[in-house]
This record gives C-alpha cells, structure tokens and sequence, in this order.
C-alpha cells in the first residue's frame, strides 16, 4: 500500500503540470488574439482620422494636407508608420478652428486614436512578455502566430487652439 501514494502523487503531479501548461497555452493564445484585434481597431481608427483629414483638407486646407491623408488612406502596411507620422505633422501644422464641424472631426478622431494606440501598446507589450517567458518559448506555445508588432507613431492627439477673450 505505501507504494500506492507514490503513484497518486505522481499522478497529481502530473495533472496540475498539465493543467498549467494547458493554462499558459490558452493565456499566450488570447493575448495574442487581443493584441491582433487592437491592431485591427488601431487600422480602423487610423483610417477614420485619415478620412476626416482628407474631408478638412478638401474643404478648407488644400493640397499639401488631402495628399497626406491620401497617402495615409493608400499606404501599404510597412509605409503605415511613415505616413500617419507625415499626417500628424500635416495636421499639427494647420490651424484647427474649433467652431468648424469639420476641424472637429479630426481633432476627435485623433483623440480616438491616441487611445486606440495606449490600447494597442498595451496588448502587444504583454502578449510579447507572455511569449518571452521560457517556458513558452520552450514548448513552442505561440509558434503558430507572428510575434505582434508594436506601431511607433508620433502622438497623434491635437486639441484646438484656446479662445483668447478679447482684450
């Protein structure tokens, strides 16, 4: 009888290793999802912002600002960064009437995006230091998936110029 603890032990053993690494799988799989999802909301926020820019630009700022966000809207995946940088120096450069429905559009959208790229950091930063742990790494448990990227971006947020009371 006592060698019989010793095979339940084992046993039990055995089965919470198990449960851990079934455990450790599902957690790198749903980070990783989380992070590919902010990525598509980042894409979708990202096209929204460009959207609006070029409506501003059609209507009120010209040409140097609607090919920004043209090159934005068309831009391949690996000129992504460079375009929306180049959009958000655009923006930065014209003067945003906040009486104007338009101007507020893109001032709302790139507040959306700011958000939207904190979210986006975030998952991607844990999925990766979920990935990175040995035990991960070791058993190969995200080898189906690329490692996600970060989108470096210069931060897209702009807010209106104040009211100055008349003096």
């Amino acid at each position: 009888m006592p060698g019989m603890w010793w095979v339940v032990g084992a046993t039990l053993v055995v089965g919470l290793v198990a449960a851990y690494l079934v455990w450790t799988a599902g957690r790198v799989d749903r980070l990783q999802a989380r992070a590919e999802s902010a990525a598509r909301a980042l894409d979708a926020h990202l096209l929204r912002r460009a959207a609006a820019a070029a409506v501003l630009a059609e209507r009120r700022y010209g040409v140097e600002l609607y090919a920004a966000a043209r090159i934005a809207l068309d831009a391949r995946p690996d000129e992504r960064e460079a375009a929306e940088n180049d959009l958000t120096r655009q923006l930065r450069s014209v003067q945003l009437d906040p009486g104007d429905p338009d101007a507020e559009a893109v001032i709302a959208a790139s507040r959306r995006l700011a958000l939207a790229r904190q979210v986006h950091t975030d998952l991607v930063r844990d999925a990766r230091a979920a990935r990175s742990r040995p035990l991960v790494r070791l058993l190969r448990m995200g080898r189906r998936q690329p490692w996600p990227r970060y989108f470096d971006i210069d931060d897209p947020t702009l807010t209106a110029p104040a009211d100055v009371p008349a003096g």
